[in-house]
């Protein structure tokens, strides 16, 4: 083997130094967006009007579920790492200290609108007419014992007219989100939560034995009347579409951009409708969001671009073009508050979540 001579010890040094300095120069020239599946739909318009309206590439999105999505999101610091998730469930303490663990020192929450959640079927049958109570019998692990106060047991329940006379006597069977979905996360809260309260030992619990309370509201059955179909809401959708007598549960804006397909059930006597939500009749709805990594603001070509564009009037605001979509706007007072949030990126803290 030939001996380095000190010129070429000299190049090698240099060459190695410049290839370094490359690698550090090298960024992503497009925004990388990952998360909830219900946030999804209006993302994907907001950045591909920003795409059109600025020289910046169109962000790269993908529906990850809101859990997955922050997983990925909160992992550290660096272009291998998303720049924003979006999110249909709020960000919890314990996700926020595993953020600053591992780096992501500076998050900003920026509330979009609100949504709700539908429990939809095929057009080509009747309308559910369910109350909170009814879902939560159909899909609890396991159910109160009929006059029996205190005793729970394996849910026995195989149609819906078991549970209430008045629904039809067809089998239960509802896709709906997997675990790592922040609509399954408002679901179990809003619904399966409010459904268990109507039964007054239980509500009980939630103060004296909470984690009790939990276990009876929060699992689902797994005996096949409930069955994960994915983070893709559009697939719940198709496969409704081709199942009358299946329900599906989603966002309200996939039920609002496919009426043609599919209805909504109504939940309490409330009908799912753009105004029942934002009036707040509507029993099942929920904040949408998204979280920025600050320190990728200055970093990521045309990330304070996207935030302009998405809280924009034109866009967030009551005649914006994300209400088409089915977003429900905030008040004006919010949208002030939220706007000011992303134009001075003032980070969350964990007393924010108290």
């Amino acid at each position: 083997m030939k001996k380095l001579t000190i010129t070429s010890i000299i190049l090698v040094l240099l060459m190695i130094s410049g290839m370094i300095q490359v690698r550090e120069g090298c960024a992503r020239d497009y925004i990388f967006i990952v998360g909830s599946s219900t946030v999804y739909p209006f993302a994907t318009v907001v950045a591909e009007n920003f795409g059109k309206k600025t020289g910046f590439k169109t962000p790269m999105i993908e529906s990850t579920g809101s859990g997955g999505g922050h997983k990925l999101f909160g992992a550290g610091i660096g272009i291998d790492h998303p720049d924003i998730t979006n999110a249909s469930a709020r960000i919890t303490k314990s996700q926020l200290e595993k953020d600053f663990k591992n780096g992501v020192k500076e998050v900003v929450e920026v509330k979009i609108g609100y949504d709700g959640i539908v429990v939809a079927n095929s057009r080509l049958t009747q309308v559910y007419r369910l109350n909170r109570k009814d879902l939560f019998l159909a899909l609890a692990k396991q159910v109160p014992v009929p006059r029996a106060k205190g005793e729970l047991r394996p849910n026995p329940y195989t149609s819906w007219k078991q549970i209430n006379p008045s629904l039809p006597d067809t089998k239960i069977e509802v896709f709906g989100p997997p675990p790592t979905s922040g609509t399954r996360d408002a679901f179990v809260e809003l619904v399966m939560e409010g459904g268990a309260n109507t039964f007054p030992w239980i509500a009980k619990l939630k103060k004296t034995d909470k984690k009790k309370y939990k276990v009876i509201c929060h699992t689902i059955r797994e005996d096949g009347a409930y069955i994960e179909a994915g983070e893709n809401d559009n697939l719940i959708v198709d496969k409704l579409s081709k199942a009358p007598e299946v329900l599906g549960i989603f966002g309200f804006s996939f039920l609002d951009q496919n009426t043609d397909k599919i209805q909504g059930s109504f939940i309490d006597g409330v009908k799912p409708t753009f105004e029942a939500i934002a009036d707040g009749f509507y029993p099942v709805s929920r904040p949408l969001y998204f979280y920025v990594k600050k320190a990728h603001v200055d970093t990521i070509p045309g990330m304070r671009e996207y935030l302009e564009e998405f809280t924009n009037e034109n866009a967030w605001g009551d005649e914006g073009y994300l209400t088409s979509k089915g977003l429900i706007p905030m008040s004006v007072k919010e949208r002030q508050h939220y706007r000011k949030v992303v134009e001075e990126l003032i980070p969350l803290t964990l007393e924010d979540l108290n």
